[in-house]
Protein backbone atom coordinates (compact mmCIF):
# COMPACT_ATOMS: atom_id res chain seq x y z
CA UNK A 1 0.00 0.00 0.00
CA UNK A 2 1.25 3.89 -0.85
CA UNK A 3 2.55 5.65 2.23
CA UNK A 4 1.14 9.26 2.98
CA UNK A 5 3.73 11.66 1.96
CA UNK A 6 4.47 15.30 2.89
CA UNK A 7 7.56 17.62 1.62
CA UNK A 8 10.90 17.00 2.76
CA UNK A 9 11.57 20.59 3.56
CA UNK A 10 10.11 24.18 3.56
CA UNK A 11 9.51 26.49 0.35
CA UNK A 12 8.43 29.64 0.04
CA UNK A 13 6.76 31.26 -2.86
CA UNK A 14 5.47 35.04 -3.85
CA UNK A 15 3.47 37.19 -6.30
CA UNK A 16 -0.62 38.24 -6.26
CA UNK A 17 -3.32 37.17 -6.55
CA UNK A 18 -5.38 36.56 -9.88
CA UNK A 19 -8.17 37.44 -8.78
CA UNK A 20 -7.38 40.20 -5.99
CA UNK A 21 -4.17 41.35 -7.26
CA UNK A 22 -3.23 41.47 -3.53
CA UNK A 23 0.62 41.11 -2.86
CA UNK A 24 1.00 37.37 -0.67
CA UNK A 25 4.21 35.32 0.41
CA UNK A 26 3.33 31.69 1.37
CA UNK A 27 5.37 28.86 2.92
CA UNK A 28 4.74 25.58 2.49
CA UNK A 29 5.81 23.29 5.87
CA UNK A 30 6.18 19.77 6.44
CA UNK A 31 3.09 18.20 8.21
CA UNK A 32 2.55 14.69 9.95
CA UNK A 33 -0.21 12.15 9.22
CA UNK A 34 -3.65 12.87 9.10
CA UNK A 35 -2.93 16.35 8.97
CA UNK A 36 -4.50 16.93 4.90
CA UNK A 37 -4.03 20.12 3.32
CA UNK A 38 -4.26 23.23 5.89
CA UNK A 39 -3.66 27.06 5.05
CA UNK A 40 -2.75 29.13 7.50
CA UNK A 41 -3.61 32.44 7.72
CA UNK A 42 -0.59 34.12 9.16
CA UNK A 43 -1.25 38.08 8.83
CA UNK A 44 -4.54 37.42 11.19
CA UNK A 45 -4.54 37.14 14.92
CA UNK A 46 -4.34 33.53 16.39
CA UNK A 47 -3.29 32.90 12.18
CA UNK A 48 -6.98 30.55 11.92
CA UNK A 49 -6.43 27.52 10.25
CA UNK A 50 -8.74 26.10 6.90
CA UNK A 51 -8.60 22.52 5.70
CA UNK A 52 -8.43 22.32 2.31
CA UNK A 53 -11.54 19.84 1.88
CA UNK A 54 -15.40 20.25 1.06
CA UNK A 55 -15.81 20.92 4.17
CA UNK A 56 -14.92 24.50 4.23
CA UNK A 57 -15.94 25.60 0.63
CA UNK A 58 -17.25 29.05 0.00
CA UNK A 59 -20.21 29.33 -2.08
CA UNK A 60 -19.65 30.13 -5.71
CA UNK A 61 -21.74 33.05 -5.56
CA UNK A 62 -19.13 34.79 -3.09
CA UNK A 63 -15.74 33.11 -4.53
CA UNK A 64 -16.80 33.07 -8.80
CA UNK A 65 -15.02 31.76 -11.45
CA UNK A 66 -12.25 30.28 -8.76
CA UNK A 67 -12.15 28.33 -5.94
CA UNK A 68 -11.59 29.39 -2.60
CA UNK A 69 -12.29 27.94 1.35
CA UNK A 70 -13.17 29.46 4.44
CA UNK A 71 -14.13 30.12 7.84
CA UNK A 72 -16.69 32.35 8.87
CA UNK A 73 -15.10 35.67 8.16
CA UNK A 74 -12.09 34.13 6.78
CA UNK A 75 -11.67 33.58 3.20
CA UNK A 76 -8.59 31.24 1.01
CA UNK A 77 -8.94 32.43 -2.12
CA UNK A 78 -8.38 30.38 -5.66
CA UNK A 79 -6.71 27.45 -3.98
CA UNK A 80 -7.03 24.97 -7.12
CA UNK A 81 -3.81 25.63 -9.06
CA UNK A 82 -2.00 24.72 -5.59
CA UNK A 83 -4.28 21.84 -4.83
CA UNK A 84 -3.88 20.53 -8.40
CA UNK A 85 0.26 20.94 -7.99
CA UNK A 86 0.32 19.03 -4.60
CA UNK A 87 -2.16 16.14 -6.41
CA UNK A 88 0.41 15.61 -8.95
CA UNK A 89 3.07 15.66 -6.66
CA UNK A 90 1.48 13.18 -4.56
CA UNK A 91 1.36 15.21 -1.28
CA UNK A 92 -1.09 14.22 1.13
CA UNK A 93 0.10 16.63 4.41
CA UNK A 94 1.33 20.23 4.51
CA UNK A 95 0.56 23.30 5.76
CA UNK A 96 0.49 26.56 3.56
CA UNK A 97 1.01 29.39 5.46
CA UNK A 98 0.17 32.85 3.53
CA UNK A 99 -0.24 36.54 4.57
CA UNK A 100 -2.74 37.71 2.42
CA UNK A 101 -6.42 36.12 1.20
CA UNK A 102 -5.50 34.66 -2.17
CA UNK A 103 -2.37 32.17 -3.32
CA UNK A 104 -0.11 33.74 -5.80
CA UNK A 105 -1.33 33.16 -9.02
CA UNK A 106 2.59 33.19 -10.66
CA UNK A 107 2.46 31.97 -14.07
CA UNK A 108 -1.09 30.95 -14.09
CA UNK A 109 -0.80 27.34 -14.26
CA UNK A 110 0.43 24.53 -11.47
CA UNK A 111 4.27 25.23 -13.23
CA UNK A 112 5.43 26.81 -10.67
CA UNK A 113 4.33 25.37 -7.39
CA UNK A 114 5.38 22.18 -9.46
CA UNK A 115 8.68 23.16 -9.58
CA UNK A 116 9.02 24.46 -6.03
CA UNK A 117 7.53 20.99 -4.76
CA UNK A 118 10.30 18.99 -6.88
CA UNK A 119 12.97 21.34 -5.10
CA UNK A 120 11.62 20.80 -1.42
CA UNK A 121 11.19 16.95 -2.18
CA UNK A 122 8.93 14.29 -0.66
CA UNK A 123 9.26 12.07 2.42
CA UNK A 124 7.15 9.49 3.35
CA UNK A 125 5.51 9.36 6.62
CA UNK A 126 4.33 5.99 8.15
CA UNK A 127 0.92 5.67 7.91
CA UNK A 128 -1.31 4.19 4.38
CA UNK A 129 -2.32 6.51 1.94
CA UNK A 130 -6.18 7.13 2.28
CA UNK A 131 -8.20 6.82 -1.30
CA UNK A 132 -11.67 6.20 -2.73
CA UNK A 133 -13.13 4.18 -5.49
CA UNK A 134 -16.05 5.68 -6.39
CA UNK A 135 -18.39 3.09 -5.73
CA UNK A 136 -21.81 4.59 -7.64
CA UNK A 137 -22.32 6.79 -10.63
CA UNK A 138 -22.88 10.19 -10.09
CA UNK A 139 -24.03 12.82 -13.07
CA UNK A 140 -24.66 16.18 -12.54
CA UNK A 141 -25.71 18.61 -15.17
CA UNK A 142 -25.87 23.01 -15.12
CA UNK A 143 -26.68 25.18 -17.47
CA UNK A 144 -26.33 22.90 -20.59
CA UNK A 145 -23.18 21.56 -18.90
CA UNK A 146 -22.80 18.06 -17.69
CA UNK A 147 -20.42 16.54 -15.10
CA UNK A 148 -20.46 12.78 -14.39
CA UNK A 149 -18.10 10.19 -12.51
CA UNK A 150 -18.58 6.34 -12.63
CA UNK A 151 -16.28 3.94 -11.16
CA UNK A 152 -13.02 3.01 -12.15
CA UNK A 153 -10.09 1.34 -11.37
CA UNK A 154 -8.10 4.59 -11.69
CA UNK A 155 -8.69 8.11 -12.02
CA UNK A 156 -9.28 9.25 -15.57
CA UNK A 157 -10.85 12.58 -17.19
CA UNK A 158 -12.32 12.50 -20.61
CA UNK A 159 -13.05 15.99 -20.96
CA UNK A 160 -15.23 18.45 -23.94
CA UNK A 161 -14.43 22.09 -24.36
CA UNK A 162 -17.13 23.55 -26.26
CA UNK A 163 -17.26 27.33 -26.31
CA UNK A 164 -19.25 29.44 -29.23
CA UNK A 165 -16.14 31.25 -30.16
CA UNK A 166 -14.16 31.40 -33.14
CA UNK A 167 -10.70 30.86 -31.63
CA UNK A 168 -12.05 27.90 -29.09
CA UNK A 169 -12.97 24.93 -31.73
CA UNK A 170 -14.67 21.87 -30.01
CA UNK A 171 -12.14 19.82 -28.58
CA UNK A 172 -11.74 16.74 -26.66
CA UNK A 173 -8.92 15.38 -24.09
CA UNK A 174 -8.70 12.00 -22.65
CA UNK A 175 -6.03 11.42 -19.98
CA UNK A 176 -5.30 8.98 -17.39
CA UNK A 177 -3.82 11.06 -14.18
CA UNK A 178 -0.75 9.64 -12.80
CA UNK A 179 2.40 12.15 -11.24
CA UNK A 180 3.84 11.98 -14.70
CA UNK A 181 0.95 12.76 -17.12
CA UNK A 182 -0.02 15.61 -14.20
CA UNK A 183 3.52 16.92 -14.85
CA UNK A 184 3.84 16.70 -18.28
CA UNK A 185 0.13 17.10 -19.84
CA UNK A 186 -1.89 19.41 -17.58
CA UNK A 187 0.70 21.41 -15.06
CA UNK A 188 1.75 23.96 -17.47
CA UNK A 189 -1.16 24.63 -18.69
CA UNK A 190 -2.49 28.46 -17.95
CA UNK A 191 -5.76 29.78 -17.06
CA UNK A 192 -7.74 31.61 -19.58
CA UNK A 193 -10.61 34.18 -20.35
CA UNK A 194 -11.84 35.13 -23.27
CA UNK A 195 -10.63 39.07 -24.78
CA UNK A 196 -14.47 40.46 -24.95
CA UNK A 197 -14.84 39.39 -21.37
CA UNK A 198 -12.03 40.68 -19.69
CA UNK A 199 -12.69 44.65 -19.97
CA UNK A 200 -16.19 43.49 -17.60
CA UNK A 201 -14.86 40.69 -15.57
CA UNK A 202 -12.55 43.37 -14.15
CA UNK A 203 -15.45 45.77 -13.51
CA UNK A 204 -16.55 43.06 -11.33
CA UNK A 205 -13.60 43.07 -9.22
CA UNK A 206 -12.26 39.75 -11.32
CA UNK A 207 -9.22 39.19 -12.38
CA UNK A 208 -7.66 42.54 -10.99
CA UNK A 209 -4.20 40.39 -11.19
CA UNK A 210 -4.39 39.27 -14.41
CA UNK A 211 -2.11 40.46 -17.18
CA UNK A 212 -1.23 38.97 -20.64
CA UNK A 213 1.54 36.88 -18.84
CA UNK A 214 -0.54 34.70 -16.30
CA UNK A 215 -3.42 34.68 -18.37
CA UNK A 216 -4.22 33.49 -21.91
CA UNK A 217 -6.66 36.19 -23.21
CA UNK A 218 -8.16 34.63 -26.59
CA UNK A 219 -9.42 36.99 -29.04
CA UNK A 220 -11.22 35.79 -32.41
CA UNK A 221 -8.08 35.37 -34.09
CA UNK A 222 -6.31 33.48 -31.37
CA UNK A 223 -4.08 34.50 -28.11
CA UNK A 224 -3.32 38.14 -27.64
CA UNK A 225 0.23 39.04 -26.71
CA UNK A 226 1.29 35.27 -26.32
CA UNK A 227 2.39 32.26 -27.07
CA UNK A 228 0.35 28.84 -26.16
CA UNK A 229 2.46 26.03 -24.63
CA UNK A 230 0.06 23.47 -26.12
CA UNK A 231 -2.12 23.55 -28.98
CA UNK A 232 -5.15 23.03 -27.11
CA UNK A 233 -3.97 24.84 -23.69
CA UNK A 234 -7.35 26.45 -22.95
CA UNK A 235 -8.91 22.23 -22.35
CA UNK A 236 -5.73 21.12 -20.52
CA UNK A 237 -6.50 24.01 -18.08
CA UNK A 238 -9.91 23.28 -17.55
CA UNK A 239 -8.29 19.18 -16.45
CA UNK A 240 -5.70 21.19 -14.14
CA UNK A 241 -8.72 23.33 -12.49
CA UNK A 242 -11.15 20.24 -12.23
CA UNK A 243 -7.79 18.33 -10.55
CA UNK A 244 -7.48 20.78 -8.38
CA UNK A 245 -11.38 20.73 -7.32
CA UNK A 246 -11.48 17.16 -6.69
CA UNK A 247 -8.78 17.27 -4.38
CA UNK A 248 -11.16 18.75 -2.26
CA UNK A 249 -12.64 15.82 -1.27
CA UNK A 250 -9.91 15.16 0.97
CA UNK A 251 -7.98 12.30 -0.54
CA UNK A 252 -6.87 10.76 -4.05
CA UNK A 253 -10.22 9.51 -5.63
CA UNK A 254 -10.36 6.23 -8.55
CA UNK A 255 -13.38 7.12 -11.00
CA UNK A 256 -13.37 8.26 -14.49
CA UNK A 257 -14.82 11.71 -14.72
CA UNK A 258 -16.36 12.51 -18.02
CA UNK A 259 -17.05 16.34 -18.20
CA UNK A 260 -19.18 18.66 -20.85
CA UNK A 261 -18.43 22.29 -20.74
CA UNK A 262 -17.46 22.10 -16.92
CA UNK A 263 -16.24 24.47 -15.01
CA UNK A 264 -15.73 25.54 -10.93
CA UNK A 265 -19.20 25.72 -10.14
CA UNK A 266 -19.96 22.21 -11.70
CA UNK A 267 -16.84 20.69 -10.35
CA UNK A 268 -17.76 21.80 -7.06
CA UNK A 269 -20.97 19.91 -6.82
CA UNK A 270 -19.76 16.55 -7.87
CA UNK A 271 -16.70 17.12 -5.38
CA UNK A 272 -19.38 17.23 -2.89
CA UNK A 273 -21.39 14.54 -4.20
CA UNK A 274 -17.86 12.11 -4.35
CA UNK A 275 -16.93 13.33 -0.52
CA UNK A 276 -21.12 12.58 0.67
CA UNK A 277 -20.73 9.36 -1.11
CA UNK A 278 -17.42 8.63 0.78
CA UNK A 279 -18.36 9.71 3.85
CA UNK A 280 -21.91 7.22 3.55
CA UNK A 281 -19.61 4.24 3.24
CA UNK A 282 -17.53 5.43 5.76
CA UNK A 283 -20.58 5.88 8.35
CA UNK A 284 -21.75 2.94 7.12
CA UNK A 285 -19.54 0.80 8.45
CA UNK A 286 -16.12 1.45 7.77
CA UNK A 287 -15.90 3.35 11.57
CA UNK A 288 -12.84 5.58 10.68
CA UNK A 289 -13.81 7.88 13.80
CA UNK A 290 -14.43 4.68 16.25
CA UNK A 291 -12.11 3.16 18.80
CA UNK A 292 -13.17 0.76 21.10
CA UNK A 293 -11.51 0.01 24.20
CA UNK A 294 -9.83 -3.00 25.38
CA UNK A 295 -12.41 -4.63 27.24
CA UNK A 296 -15.26 -2.89 25.87
CA UNK A 297 -18.35 -5.14 25.47
CA UNK A 298 -20.03 -3.66 22.02
CA UNK A 299 -23.66 -3.75 21.11
CA UNK A 300 -24.82 -4.61 17.21
CA UNK A 301 -24.52 -0.16 17.18
CA UNK A 302 -21.08 -0.33 17.59
CA UNK A 303 -20.01 -3.32 16.06
CA UNK A 304 -21.60 -1.53 12.82
CA UNK A 305 -19.12 1.15 13.47
CA UNK A 306 -16.37 -1.30 12.74
CA UNK A 307 -17.60 -3.61 10.24
CA UNK A 308 -19.70 -3.04 6.78
CA UNK A 309 -22.18 -5.85 7.69
CA UNK A 310 -25.98 -5.18 8.12
CA UNK A 311 -28.69 -6.97 7.67
CA UNK A 312 -29.47 -9.40 7.04
CA UNK A 313 -25.61 -10.47 6.77
CA UNK A 314 -24.71 -9.50 10.36
CA UNK A 315 -23.99 -12.69 12.10
CA UNK A 316 -22.69 -11.29 15.81
CA UNK A 317 -25.12 -9.43 18.34
CA UNK A 318 -22.32 -8.56 20.28
CA UNK A 319 -19.03 -9.04 21.25
CA UNK A 320 -18.28 -9.73 24.71
CA UNK A 321 -14.49 -9.19 24.99
CA UNK A 322 -12.20 -7.49 23.13
CA UNK A 323 -8.48 -7.17 23.14
CA UNK A 324 -7.66 -5.66 20.04
CA UNK A 325 -5.33 -7.68 17.70
CA UNK A 326 -4.99 -10.30 20.46
CA UNK A 327 -8.70 -12.01 20.82
CA UNK A 328 -12.19 -11.34 20.95
CA UNK A 329 -15.26 -13.57 22.03
CA UNK A 330 -18.75 -12.86 20.11
CA UNK A 331 -22.10 -13.94 20.55
CA UNK A 332 -24.85 -15.38 18.15
CA UNK A 333 -28.26 -15.67 19.76
CA UNK A 334 -29.54 -18.42 17.12
CA UNK A 335 -33.35 -18.21 16.58
CA UNK A 336 -36.04 -19.25 13.71
CA UNK A 337 -36.55 -16.02 13.14
CA UNK A 338 -32.95 -16.16 11.18
CA UNK A 339 -33.45 -15.73 7.32
CA UNK A 340 -31.44 -18.92 6.21
CA UNK A 341 -34.09 -21.01 8.02
CA UNK A 342 -36.70 -20.33 5.54
CA UNK A 343 -34.60 -22.33 3.02
CA UNK A 344 -32.15 -24.42 4.88
CA UNK A 345 -33.90 -27.49 6.19
CA UNK A 346 -37.06 -25.84 7.00
CA UNK A 347 -38.61 -29.57 7.80
CA UNK A 348 -35.72 -29.64 10.23
CA UNK A 349 -33.65 -26.45 10.87
CA UNK A 350 -30.10 -26.25 10.81
CA UNK A 351 -27.74 -23.43 10.56
CA UNK A 352 -25.60 -23.33 7.58
CA UNK A 353 -22.08 -24.22 8.42
CA UNK A 354 -20.58 -21.64 6.38
CA UNK A 355 -22.90 -18.93 7.91
CA UNK A 356 -21.14 -20.06 11.58
CA UNK A 357 -17.74 -20.04 9.80
CA UNK A 358 -18.63 -16.27 8.81
CA UNK A 359 -20.01 -15.45 12.00
CA UNK A 360 -16.91 -16.25 13.38
CA UNK A 361 -15.02 -14.53 10.72
CA UNK A 362 -17.17 -11.05 11.49
CA UNK A 363 -16.04 -11.38 15.22
CA UNK A 364 -11.99 -12.08 13.91
CA UNK A 365 -12.61 -8.91 11.84
CA UNK A 366 -14.15 -6.68 14.93
CA UNK A 367 -10.69 -7.68 16.66
CA UNK A 368 -8.67 -6.22 13.96
CA UNK A 369 -10.16 -3.74 12.52
CA UNK A 370 -10.90 -2.39 16.40
CA UNK A 371 -6.97 -1.53 16.19
CA UNK A 372 -6.38 2.43 15.62
CA UNK A 373 -3.73 1.42 12.46
CA UNK A 374 -6.78 -0.50 11.12
CA UNK A 375 -9.60 2.07 11.55
CA UNK A 376 -11.77 2.21 8.52
CA UNK A 377 -10.37 -0.21 7.03
CA UNK A 378 -11.69 -3.47 5.91
CA UNK A 379 -10.68 -6.77 6.32
CA UNK A 380 -11.42 -9.12 3.46
CA UNK A 381 -10.91 -13.47 3.52
CA UNK A 382 -7.97 -14.39 1.68
CA UNK A 383 -7.95 -18.30 2.83
CA UNK A 384 -10.09 -20.64 4.81
CA UNK A 385 -8.36 -23.84 6.43
CA UNK A 386 -8.64 -26.64 8.88
CA UNK A 387 -12.43 -26.24 8.62
CA UNK A 388 -14.35 -28.68 11.15
CA UNK A 389 -18.06 -28.99 11.92
CA UNK A 390 -18.57 -30.97 15.43
CA UNK A 391 -22.55 -30.72 15.80
CA UNK A 392 -25.30 -29.23 14.04
CA UNK A 393 -26.34 -25.83 15.60
CA UNK A 394 -30.19 -25.34 15.83
CA UNK A 395 -32.62 -22.46 16.71
CA UNK A 396 -32.72 -21.74 20.18
CA UNK A 397 -28.72 -22.61 20.66
CA UNK A 398 -26.29 -19.99 21.88
CA UNK A 399 -22.68 -19.32 19.83
CA UNK A 400 -19.99 -18.13 21.64
CA UNK A 401 -17.58 -17.03 18.78
CA UNK A 402 -13.89 -17.06 20.16
CA UNK A 403 -11.04 -16.01 18.08
CA UNK A 404 -7.36 -15.26 18.40
CA UNK A 405 -5.20 -14.05 16.38
CA UNK A 406 -1.97 -16.39 15.25
CA UNK A 407 -0.29 -14.56 12.89
CA UNK A 408 -0.43 -10.81 12.16
CA UNK A 409 1.81 -8.39 9.53
CA UNK A 410 1.15 -5.13 7.90
CA UNK A 411 -1.93 -6.37 5.34
CA UNK A 412 -2.65 -9.52 6.65
CA UNK A 413 -3.78 -11.46 9.37
CA UNK A 414 -4.57 -15.00 10.62
CA UNK A 415 -6.57 -16.11 13.47
CA UNK A 416 -7.80 -19.37 14.85
CA UNK A 417 -11.81 -19.63 15.64
CA UNK A 418 -13.97 -21.71 17.55
CA UNK A 419 -17.87 -21.41 17.63
CA UNK A 420 -19.57 -23.32 20.73
CA UNK A 421 -22.90 -24.14 22.25
CA UNK A 422 -23.23 -24.93 25.79
CA UNK A 423 -19.28 -25.13 26.31
CA UNK A 424 -18.65 -27.62 23.56
CA UNK A 425 -17.03 -26.61 20.52
CA UNK A 426 -19.34 -26.98 17.36
CA UNK A 427 -16.94 -25.55 14.50
CA UNK A 428 -13.98 -24.66 14.49
CA UNK A 429 -11.27 -22.97 11.52
CA UNK A 430 -7.95 -20.86 10.56
CA UNK A 431 -9.09 -17.89 8.78
CA UNK A 432 -6.77 -15.94 6.70
CA UNK A 433 -7.92 -12.20 5.96
CA UNK A 434 -6.31 -9.06 4.04
CA UNK A 435 -6.51 -5.61 5.35
CA UNK A 436 -7.92 -3.28 2.81
CA UNK A 437 -8.24 0.68 2.59
CA UNK A 438 -12.06 0.84 2.41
Amino acid sequence: MEKQKTIAKEIHLKGIGLHTAHKVNIALKPADVDTGIVFVRTDLPERPQIKGTVDFLLPAERSPRRTSVGLESVEVQTVEHVLAALYGFGIDNVFVEMDNDELPGLDGSSLNFMEALNEAGVRELEKERHSFALRDPIVIEENGATLMALPCGDFKISYTLDYDHSALKTEFLELNLTPETFKNEVAPARTFCLEEEAAQLQKEGLGLGANYENTLVVGINGVVNNTLRFPNECIRHKVLDLIGDLYLVGCPIKAHVIALRSGHSLNLKLTKKIAQQRQKYISGGMGAEYQPKDGESLGTTEIMKILPHREPFLFVDKIVNLEKGKRATGVKNVTINDYFFKGHFPGRPVMPGVIIVEAMAQVGGVMMLAQEENRGKLAFFMAIDNVKFRKPVVPGDQLMLEVELIKARSRTGQVRGKALVDGKVVCEADLMFAIVES
